[in-house]
């Protein structure tokens, strides 16, 4: 089976519902792209919750950085993840440990793994291979 993402309209109700996204893999280097999404993210309204277990303590955008997923106090409406595509079965079990909404892998990612991984636990709100700024754009156009 292989995996397929949700229909746009789908996709621009997680992203009008959600208030708190979670950036796992988000870099402190201003050129890097997982820190450009956060920065507009933030420009756009949303909290952004860095997550990175190298930099865990510090801060990013102003946000406190935590070493995962099951750290982050409070509710996550869309994990945003920007770790190779090796590593989204290890994320999808971390997610699996949360409450968080979606579970979303950047563009240019992507495992049907970390899919069956959340489809077998009922966790359908996946989105891979799919840039949240570009959906962001494409919403209000």
């Amino acid at each position: 089976m292989t995996f397929q993402n949700p229909s746009d309209e789908q996709i621009f109700s997680y992203l009008r519902e959600a208030k708190r996204i979670a950036v796992v893999g988000l870099s402190n280097k201003e050129e890097r792209t997982s820190y450009q999404i956060a920065k507009l993210l933030q420009d756009k309204g949303y909290t952004v919750v860095p997550v990175n277990p190298v930099l865990e303590g510090q801060e990013i955008l102003g946000e406190k950085v935590y070493k995962d997923l099951q750290s982050v106090p409070g509710k996550i409406d869309i994990v945003d993840v920007f770790r190779r595509s090796e590593f989204l079965p290890e994320v999808a079990e971390e997610f699996l440990q949360t409450d968080a909404g979606v579970f979303w892998a950047q563009l240019g990612l992507e495992s049907e793994e970390a899919a069956e991984l959340l489809k077998n636990a009922g966790r359908n709100d996946i989105i891979m291979n799919r840039c949240i700024k570009i959906e962001l754009a494409k919403m209000s156009s």
